[in-house]
């Protein structure tokens, strides 16, 4: 007698581990990011609550706070660190929206379209400030030399970005190294300084970082998919953001490598500006459906993702570890 073996179905990947584990300390780090953006000029919490309070992951604090939790820390100086890590990326997404020309951000306008480019740019740097005072007051030369650097990295990044833009020679090398900068150099930092506030050795600090850098770039690159994946949820942002800015993205990059020569001439018009229409936008996705692009780019999603994972190999198996393990596994699998 025989039977057959059914595997049983595979659980799709969540957050909610991950959230389930930081959520007190997240309360903290709330309460902190709520104090700080508070000024006696009413614009700058109006404007920096606009964003701030619209949602999003939490991802790079998530990170502080469930590294923490994996060394055993059993302080609260990476309470104030975290909401120092989500001020920089509040305030580099005020500058980005305003770079880029972005409408929405988070499902919502974006503040630079409710409350125009200046006054988005000063409060960003506003933001960037309050993430200044927060690290000094940790007193840590380390975590402020750590976290200003990767504050210069990203900065560079965008600039880099820009460069790259309506280019389409732009190589695969030089975008990763664009996102490595962009996005992945403040996954590492918040991630990293858990293990410095723990008075961790070199080798869990440099865990910590291998662990963020390789899971910022697995997140770069799903967003960059989900901006040309018509099958996705709604991402909170313009669809096709990217295709119009002429930003030279993975999908692009394999899409224009793998394609014919009429489908070639239509990416070097489309990204220096001359093929910007919805229309335009249909094309794109069809080519990009058509060599795979988006599969590609989740299969290199998936390994760094990966090599996130096999970063955390040093710690002891546990609940911080598995949800770590598994928020690095659901940036690959959302489709938001």
């Amino acid at each position: 007698m025989s039977a057959e073996v059914v595997p049983l179905p595979r659980k799709e990947p969540t957050l909610a581990p991950i959230l389930n584990l930081t959520a007190t300390a997240m309360n903290a780090v709330n309460a902190t990011i709520l104090d700080r953006m508070q000024s006696e000029i009413p614009l700058i919490p109006a404007l920096a609550g606009h964003l701030i309070a619209g949602g999003g992951k939490r991802m790079r604090p998530m990170l502080t706070l469930a590294g923490a939790e994996l060394v055993g820390y059993n302080g609260t100086r990476h309470h104030k660190l975290a909401a120092a890590v989500e001020f920089i990326h509040t305030a580099t997404l005020l500058h980005d929206d305003v770079v880029d020309g972005s409408e929405q951000r988070r499902g919502k306008s974006a503040a630079n379209i409710v409350f125009g480019n200046p006054a988005t740019v000063l409060v960003g740097d506003f933001l960037f400030s309050r993430a200044f005072e927060l690290m000094v007051e940790d007193g840590s030369l380390k975590v402020l030399k750590i976290l200003s650097g990767a504050s210069a990295i990203i900065a560079q990044g965008e600039v880099d970005q820009l460069t790259a833009q309506r280019k389409i020679e732009t190589s695969e090398e030089r975008y990763l190294h664009i996102i490595g900068a962009k996005t992945a150099a403040l996954f590492a930092a918040a991630s990293r300084i858990a293990a410095v506030v723990a008075e961790c050795g070199a080798a869990e600090e440099q865990a910590l970082d291998d662990y963020g850098r390789n899971l910022g770039i697995a997140f770069q690159l799903v967003d960059d998919a989900i901006d040309y994946d018509t099958g996705t949820a709604d991402m909170g942002k313009d669809r096709g953001d990217d295709f119009r800015e002429g930003k030279m993205t993975l999908p692009v990059i394999l899409a224009y490598a793998r394609g014919a020569d009429e489908e070639r001439r239509f990416w070097e018009d489309a990204i220096a500006g001359f093929r910007t229409e919805d229309e335009d936008f249909a094309h794109a996705v069809d080519l990009i459906r058509r060599h795979d692009a988006i599969a590609a780019t989740r299969e290199r999603a998936r390994h760094f993702a990966q090599r996130a994972c096999d970063a955390l190999s040093i710690f002891r198996d546990g609940r911080a570890r598995a949800a770590m393990i598994e928020a690095a596994q659901f940036a690959v699998s959302r489709g938001y």
